[in-house]
């Protein structure tokens, strides 16, 4: 990024612990100074917040710009520039885009797919390009075949900082109920109920036989190439302790109480979606996160599937619950999404960190994002 000095003034910045009227000076892309008070130095940004550039680690949303319906496939490039558009106008600066890997009968080639959205990650990151800070998030499917021999192929691109082990079988986790199951995708998939039985059953063997293979094995090259691991839907005190056994940092989405209690007390790091915030509950029947930031439990907002819920979700959830501030809201899509990532250079203003703000306007119906500077260079 271009190198340069700016000063804004007239700002609520949002630090860690409080909300300070004043001024904030920016040289060679780092944070310099922050000052209370009046000031006239600088662009004045009339009164409206300045927070950090927010931090995305699971987003499903670069996918759907390359696969914008069933059997139809986006230019790579062309996706990843209109997703990039949308993140950054979200307030997102630094986005783990979620890469799918592990074949299905759905995709029985995802590896195709997986590497041309890596590849174009690669090229926009090389090409500076891109408005916000991408890298890679590889989202594993347990009960894939040959999942493994894809996390072989992908993950050794420098971009590649997290991955997450992942079981979509019916009857598991996200999905404990059969029934539950059928219902969220009977009309999706548009099966009789002697075909969903049949498709139940092959998912359930492929469960039975793949999974706990490819577990360690995933586990096992995670730790040699220094990778941070993430476990999805827990749903027992089971799942928690198969977590902290295989050293995993991040618990996304637990699905219950019990789940967020456990991961939380064992010291990972509970990540739920924005959307669930936003919606008042989960699309799937499952934990309410607004419950579990009233509980203590929640350490991190994910979009998921809609990148402006970050924000919405930080302005709605000090209104939500007692006692919990806007800059408390901000730190779980900001400094605590960072801190997992071990990113220590982003996520706070703060002197001496990369000057990835944000300029909200909040004092309307929803918070509108303003402008969008990645280390001190205006993006959006």
């Amino acid at each position: 990024m271009r190198q340069g000095t700016q000063a804004f003034c007239n700002a609520r910045i949002v630090l860690e612990d409080s909300i300070v009227e004043g001024s904030l000076l920016v040289e060679n892309g780092v944070i310099s100074s922050i000052d209370s008070g009046p000031s006239r130095t600088g662009e004045d940004l009339g009164g409206d917040y300045l927070i950090p550039g927010l931090v995305e680690l699971h987003t499903d949303h670069l996918e759907n710009h390359y696969r914008p319906r069933p059997g139809v496939f986006w230019d790579p490039l062309a996706a990843l520039h209109a997703h990039d558009a949308q993140i950054v106008g979200s307030g997102i600066t630094t986005v783990f885009d979620a890469v799918r890997i592990g074949s299905d009968q759905d995709l029985p080639d995802m590896l195709a797919h997986a590497r041309e959205l890596v590849l174009a990650i690669r090229e926009g990151r090389r090409g500076d390009w891109l408005r916000a800070e991408h890298f890679i998030h590889l989202r594993c499917e347990l009960p894939s075949h040959d999942v493994v021999s894809h996390f072989d192929a992908l993950a050794s691109d420098p971009a590649t900082r997290l991955a997450s082990l992942m079981d979509h079988t019916p009857g598991q986790r996200q999905f404990r109920s059969l029934e539950d199951y059928k219902r969220f995708y009977r009309k999706q998939m548009g099966r009789t109920e002697d075909e969903l039985q049949a498709y139940l059953a092959a998912r359930q063997a492929e469960h039975d036989r793949y999974s706990a293979t490819n577990r360690q094995a995933l586990v096992e090259r995670a730790r040699e190439r220094g990778l941070a691991l993430a476990s999805h839907d827990d749903a027992t005190l089971v799942h928690v302790e198969e977590a902290v056994s295989d050293g995993v940092a991040i618990a996304e989405f637990p699905t219950t109480l019990e789940a967020a209690s456990a991961a939380h007390d064992a010291g990972l790091a509970v990540l739920m979606g924005a959307p669930n915030v936003v919606r008042g509950r989960s699309h799937s029947g499952n934990i309410s996160a607004t419950d579990l930031v009233a509980a203590g439990l929640l350490d991190i907002l994910s979009s998921d599937y809609v990148p402006f819920a970050l924000l919405q979700a930080v302005f709605l959830l000090p209104e939500r619950v007692e006692g919990f501030p806007l800059w408390s809201a901000l730190s779980t899509v900001t400094s605590r999404p960072a801190a997992a990532a071990g990113l220590t250079d982003r996520g706070r203003i703060a002197p001496g960190l990369r000057a990835d703000l944000v300029r909200i306007g909040a004092d309307l119906p929803l918070p509108v994002v303003r402008g969008v500077w990645r280390e001190g260079v205006r993006v959006s």
